[in-house]
């Protein structure tokens, strides 16, 4: 890394704070009420931090994987909702990248950069759940124009987004694995309420369901196949960025543990309370998942421009199981938080309370299932031989 791009690195850190600061101000709130963090999205829009991965060239500012991995943790230390939305604004982001040199898709990412454009996702649908790698509807063509009906069951945010990039079959006659992505904008389609959102946790995401109707030109669909965009981009960046929500709304609930402990402790002079011992638990699992992510982000990186690792089964097995773990390790952080800090953290009102922490960190497992990721992973494991060296 150059002296240039720690700068910038930095300042994006402090922009990102600055924004955390608002979603955290809001955080209870957003939470309570399950509504958009408005407050949030508008500082995050304030600060320029929506098109930070597009290319210079096209208005962005070259920002690596790391950056937003970096900016999803800070903005999950104060809302994890609000850092969700982010995290998966900036994976469609990544997404078009794939497409800058179709016209369409170039001027799309310069809006992005100057409207501050919010991307939307629509790749659930229908009773196919979380299977991303099928798509029942298809984009139906008439010369240079297109149109698709989806029943999106889940979209994010969707009714408060700008512009929305959906899977969907290359046409009707066409397997269902046979996927395309599209990006229509805010005017190009119309959402039909199907599903609301009351969950337990993450209700700021605002993930309702709807059917989406959207007809656009031919040439927004992009031009590369979704398959090739999924194991390149779409996978590696959603849970790079997700593990970093969890570990950032993990971070929380340890810092709030530590601080109740201290508080205790000088209360009872120097006498720590029933649940301190839990606080190492906590500490240890966090480190372990702040670590895996590292480790992974390095390793993506290291290998961005390499398309036969990325798509190699080592490699695509790894970032799965990532997701797996780091969700599995943010439900433990912020259980043995909950335990240090005693009815204090179980307390939904408080500076010590952990339940919003717990309750959107709940969701990790469930967010495409960890028990679909490990069953398509199975026969992976079968394949990879056990590397010979630690540092393999």
């Amino acid at each position: 890394m150059t002296i240039q791009n720690r700068l910038i690195t930095t300042e994006l850190k402090h922009r990102a704070q600055v924004a955390a600061a608002v979603a955290a101000s809001n955080a209870d709130a957003v939470d309570r009420e399950a509504k958009f963090p408005k407050e949030a999205m508008a500082a995050v829009r304030g600060q320029r931090l929506l098109g930070i991965l597009v290319p210079s060239e096209l208005g962005g500012e070259d920002a690596s994987i790391s950056d937003v991995v970096d900016i999803c943790y800070v903005l999950g230390r104060g809302c994890a909702s609000t850092a969700m939305i982010y995290a998966m604004h900036q994976i469609m982001v990544g997404i078009i990248r794939h497409a800058r040199q179709s016209p369409w898709h170039e001027q799309f990412l310069r809006r992005i950069c100057a409207e501050q454009l919010l991307l939307a996702s629509s790749t659930t649908e229908g009773k196919g759940g979380g299977d991303l790698r099928n798509s029942s509807c298809a984009v139906e063509r008439l010369d240079q124009r297109i149109a698709l009906t989806k029943s999106a069951t889940v979209m994010s945010y969707g009714a408060h987004a700008d512009a929305v990039v959906t899977t969907a079959r290359r046409s009707a006659q066409v397997p269902s694995s046979d996927q395309v992505l599209v990006a229509f904008l805010k005017e190009d389609y119309c959402l039909d309420a199907l599903l609301d959102w009351d969950t337990l946790g993450m209700r700021g995401t605002c993930s309702a369901g709807f059917t989406l109707k959207a007809t656009g030109e031919a040439g927004q669909i992009l031009p590369e196949p979704y398959q090739k965009i999924h194991a390149q981009t779409g996978m590696p960046v959603a849970h790079l960025t997700w593990s970093a929500v969890w570990a950032g709304a993990a971070a929380t609930a340890v810092e709030r543990a530590r601080t109740f402990i201290r508080n205790a402790a000088r209360s009872a002079n120097g006498q720590v309370p029933p649940g301190a011992a839990h606080l190492t638990p906590a500490s240890l699992s966090l480190r372990a998942l702040r670590g895996v992510i590292a480790s992974t982000l390095a390793r993506y990186e290291r290998v961005l421009s390499d398309e036969r690792v990325l798509e190699s089964l080592d490699f695509q097995t790894a970032i799965n199981l990532l997701k797996v773990t780091a969700s599995e390790l943010a439900s433990t952080t912020v259980t043995s938080a909950l335990q240090a800090c005693g009815l204090s953290g179980y307390r939904n009102d408080g500076e010590f309370s952990v339940t919003r922490q717990l309750r959107d960190i709940l969701s990790s497992s469930v967010m495409i299932s960890n028990d679909r990721i490990l069953s398509n992973v199975a026969n992976a494991a079968l394949l990879i031989e056990v590397p010979p060296l630690l540092r393999d």
